[in-house]
Formats: structure tokens, sequence, C-alpha cells
């Protein structure tokens, strides 16, 4: 599933950033964020008009992704 599709509040863990093609910086720069497989990931709040930006907790830190960002991130929901 992608990160936009992930229930509020509910925990995933990233399995990969897919880059729309080569040397898409975008991509790039979530993995540098720390949008890395294997990271715990959730869906905190996200804005009123058609839900974007969303706001995601990654370890101890929040980002405010636009839809079009969050899109490029696949995660696995967590075990509960």
């Amino acid at each position: 599933m992608r990160l936009t599709e992930l229930p509020y509040h509910a925990t995933a863990i990233v399995r990969t950033v897919e880059g729309v093609g080569a040397g898409d910086s975008i991509a790039h720069r979530l993995r540098d964020l720390g949008f890395v497989e294997g990271e715990p990931v959730r869906v905190v709040a996200h804005g009123p008009f058609q839900r974007d930006p969303l706001l995601v907790q990654i370890g101890f830190t929040r980002f405010a992704l636009r839809r079009a960002e969050a899109q490029r991130v696949r995660v696995d929901m967590a075990a509960a």
C-alpha cells in the first residue's frame, strides 16, 4: 500500500520509495530524510483541502508531505 492509503495513526513499515524516473530528486530526498526500508511510519494529521498535505511521523521526526510526494512511499502495515 502507499503511504497516502495508510489509516490515521496506524503504524506501518516503510518498504521502499519509488522514483518516478531516473534521478528522481524527490524520491532521493525522501530517502535522505529517513524514509528507508524497515523504518516505522504513521500519518498523524492531514490538511483540510483534499487531505493535503499529510503530517507524517517517522521515528521522532514529523514531516509535512504533499500527497504527490507521499505517493512515492510504499509501506506494509505493522503487525499488531
